[in-house]
């Protein structure tokens, strides 16, 4: 697949061309909603006349459809916000642009990023980019899905739970979440405002390492914003690695296990310590998870009334209608589904029992976590629990869709950064599977540096 380098030596207005040539070639795998043709080629010529300059100049890149972008409308996969134009553009996606990369397309998604398969889109389905029968994961199906297509080097995705690493590892590619804070999410739509974080899809760990250097960084837009702290780094050490054994069980497909088991076994052959560690209550976190983010959406999505912004029914009489059905119109099922759940555990008389609770145990999985990383440079596991899924497979039952975020959300609570890189092709299903690596939170640079020696070991660069 070609990264970010390849793009040298060609100037930015083929590079565009060239883009959009593939988009169409892959229209029927449902990756991109919109494109973005006059702009992209505007500023295309303007680097090439010199007048847009950085290390991305003239590399075309997709954005996942929640980020607020110029060139189309912004729709969450929504049809609440189907003609919405942003007024203006996420931080992420101005610092890329000031770099002189080139936004060429919006990615599908599950709508407002609810869901783990994009099935949940309002505009159909995103195909797996290897195998077409499956789907692509989720909630960033549609970035994972062009990265993995070669139709740019590099997509922004988000990851609340595990939005952008699930998906890499169904399409084969690598997908970066930062520690919470690093990248600003001010310009992008909230999900769940304490684990939403901005990440990428690359072809590389050394692609993605870029793209996240030049994304991260204070924002005065965006309170939870950290100092910039990102420098990226060469391993000049071997690391000790530990091997959650909660997550290497038998309920994990046999694929995976095996792929992962032969990448740990690759980290012990470098000259990596590795052992087996335990971490209890990581058993606990989809319970955690599906209590917390929830309560957070209710809160997010009740600006969508059909009064300031976006689709507004034109059935309704009264007020209590215009919110009724304009939300009835808008929103998906799972949307509505994840809002009543929020709404219930924030009411009256359950706040204590579960919300509450779940926070407190919210702390102790951050503790818990914190004491590993005392001893270990390094978490490991499966990125996901099987290989990517067929269609309709999961959709009937939530839970079974929510239990594809198992290995995934416990570092989106902990705040921690993650990385999902390819581990094998599985040799019956001849599909994709990821290995998920995690560190302390701001180890960014320790964790992409390790990433790229593990490329390098592989031959994958």
């Amino acid at each position: 697949m070609t990264t970010i380098a390849d793009y040298a030596g060609h100037t930015a207005t083929e590079n565009v061309k060239q883009a959009f040539k593939k988009a169409r070639e892959h229209e029927s795998y449902n990756a991109l909603l919109s494109l973005t043709e006059a702009r992209a080629l505007e500023r295309a010529a303007q680097v090439d006349a010199g007048e847009i300059t950085g290390k991305l100049a003239g590399v075309p890149f997709v954005v996942k459809d929640n980020y607020l972008a110029f060139g189309a409308p912004t729709t969450a996969a929504s049809k609440m916000l189907q003609d919405f134009d942003a007024p203006l553009q996420a931080t992420a996606v101005e610092k890329l642009e000031a770099a002189g990369a080139i936004c060429i397309g919006k990615a599908n998604l599950d709508a407002f990023a609810h869901g783990g398969s994009t099935e949940n889109s309002a505009y159909g389905p995103t195909k797996n980019a290897v195998d077409p029968t499956k789907v692509a994961g989720g909630s960033s199906g549609g970035s994972a899905v062009v990265t993995a297509l070669d139709i740019v080097p590099f997509a922004l995705g988000t990851d609340t739970g595990g939005s952008i690493r699930q998906p890499a590892s169904f399409n084969g590619v690598v997908g970066y979440k930062p520690t919470y804070g690093m990248v600003s999410r001010y310009g992008v739509l909230a999900m769940a405002s304490s684990t939403d974080t901005m990440g990428c899809f690359a072809t590389t760990a050394i692609d993605a390492e870029l793209v996240m250097s030049i994304m991260a960084g204070r924002d005065d837009n965006d309170m939870t914003s950290l100092p910039d702290y990102f420098e990226p780094a060469t391993l000049d050490k071997k690391l000790k690695i530990g091997v959650i054994q909660e997550l290497m069980t038998d309920d994990v497909d046999s694929e995976v296990l095996g792929a992962v088991r032969a990448k740990i076994q690759a980290f012990k052959d470098a000259g990596h310590d590795v052992e087996s560690v335990s971490l209890p209550i990581v058993k606990h976190t989809l319970a955690m998870y599906y209590i917390i983010v929830p309560a957070e959406i209710s809160s997010n999505l009740g600006r969508f009334d059909g009064v300031r912004y976006g689709k507004r029914s034109e059935q309704a009489t009264t007020l209590s209608e215009l919110y009724g059905m304009t939300r009835n119109d808008g929103f998906m099922i799972e949307n509505e589904r994840r809002i009543l759940i929020g709404s219930y555990v924030l009411s009256s008389g359950y706040f204590d029992a579960y919300y509450q609770q779940a926070q407190k145990a919210r702390t102790l999985l951050i503790q818990a976590f914190d004491t590993l990383f005392e001893q270990y440079d390094v978490l490991v596991s499966p990125t996901a629990p099987k290989p990517a899924f067929g269609f309709g497979e999961n959709t009937k039952d939530p839970i079974l869709m929510y239990l594809s975020d198992a290995m995934t959300v416990s570092g989106s609570l902990a705040g921690l950064p993650a990385i999902s890189i390819p581990a094998a092709v599985g040799p019956t299903s001849k599909l994709p599977v990821g290995i998920q690596l995690m560190a302390q939170r701001k180890d960014d640079a320790l964790l992409l540096s390790f990433a790229k020696t593990v490329e390098e070991q592989s031959g994958d660069v």
